[in-house]
């Protein structure tokens, strides 16, 4: 099968060749067993299987939204009842296990923190597909970290979709580390009067991996903020597709916005392409955006090696002070002590 996914808001030039991602003999599993490999860590969150019918504002398109929808062999609604709830997902891939549509609802109350993280302990080529719902109310502070680690044989599809209510605070971080073809929709409805979104995202990309980030937020309520950060690293012939788009809507006097992806180029054969868009509808608004790509600081790169680095370790080192920013937002330390580890096994 071939598929058109991730299409960006606005069509742009043919020549950037960036307002989709083209996939071809692609095969979207049915009629699949549970997934059993889910470990869920949580004290009082009720967990059940009972997930809305619901349109996706964007997503990864019509074909993976209906399997997502239809076909998903693991279904959790997850509502979170008390102040401070803390929620990890474990999601881990094995030789028996090679095939996850997840489609999860997420009901959060008062400062949330919630973890999904998917591995593999297997070699073999996985599939991955996912709709992720987030649904706030009103004064929440609510964390929510996405880490993909699948082995470099997968087809990981993620599609992601938070609503903001008044005066919420969403942190969003989003760690992308696997897959053959890695292709990541975020969709953020800030609606209510100074409701936040903060969004930063980690990728790596070696090998012949293929990253296409699609990352959009409508600003709606006065006084709205809306944040992209993402930092990355391609080596070998890793190719990536970045698509941002910030859209203040008519409403949202007073909101602010800021986009900025930058991406560190270790092979000459790496390939970064970059589309930030700002959209408005309202005035008395402030948007900025930046994009950039570059080789690796070679006077840093001497200053390490100088100390008793060889190149390859001091690379490491430079990707990692840059990556640290973000990582911070890590709380759990063995998970973080995980990604570190799958970066620098990576490089």
């Amino acid at each position: 099968m071939e598929m058109k996914i991730n299409d960006t808001p606005v069509r742009t030039s043919r020549n950037f060749r960036i307002n989709n991602l083209k996939l071809e003999n692609i095969q979207i599993p049915s009629n699949l067993d549970t997934f059993k490999n889910v470990e869920i860590i949580t004290q009082k969150a009720e967990i059940s299987n009972n997930v809305r019918k619901y349109k996706l504002e964007y997503g990864n398109g019509e074909i993976l939204e209906e399997n997502a929808q239809n076909e998903a062999n693991s279904v959790l609604n997850i509502k979170t009842s008390r102040k401070g709830e803390k929620v990890t997902i474990i999601y881990t891939f094995t030789d028996e296990e090679t095939i996850l549509v997840n489609n999860i609802e997420i009901n959060t109350y008062k400062d949330a923190d919630i973890t999904i993280v998917y591995k593999s302990k297997t070699d073999k080529p996985c599939f991955h597909n996912s709709v992720i719902r987030l649904n706030t109310s009103p004064e929440d502070k609510v964390n929510v970290n996405i880490v993909n680690m699948l082995n470099n044989n997968s087809m990981h599809f993620e599609s992601m979709e938070s609503s903001l209510e008044d005066n919420t605070n969403l942190k969003y971080t989003i760690i992308d580390l696997g897959g053959k073809v890695s292709a990541t929709n975020y969709f953020a409805d800030i609606i209510g009067k100074e409701a936040k979104n903060d969004l930063k995202t980690i990728y790596l990309g070696i090998e012949n991996q293929i990253k296409d980030i699609n990352y959009i937020a409508h600003l709606k309520g006065e006084k709205t903020e809306g944040y992209i950060d993402v930092q990355g690293v391609l080596n070998d012939e890793a190719k990536k597709n970045f698509k941002g788009t910030l859209d203040f809507k008519r409403g949202c006097k007073g909101a602010k916005g800021d986009e900025n992806e930058f991406c560190m180029l270790l092979s000459p054969k790496a390939k970064s392409i970059a589309l930030p868009m700002l959209l408005c509808t309202e005035d008395d608004v402030e948007g900025n955006h930046s994009t950039a790509s570059g080789k690796v600081d070679e006077k840093s790169l001497f200053y390490i090696m100088s100390r008793g680095l060889n190149e390859k370790e001091a690379i490491k080192l430079i990707v990692r002070a840059r990556f640290n920013k973000i990582l911070e937002r890590i709380k759990d330390e063995e998970l973080l002590k995980d990604i570190v580890h799958e970066i620098d096994n990576r490089l």
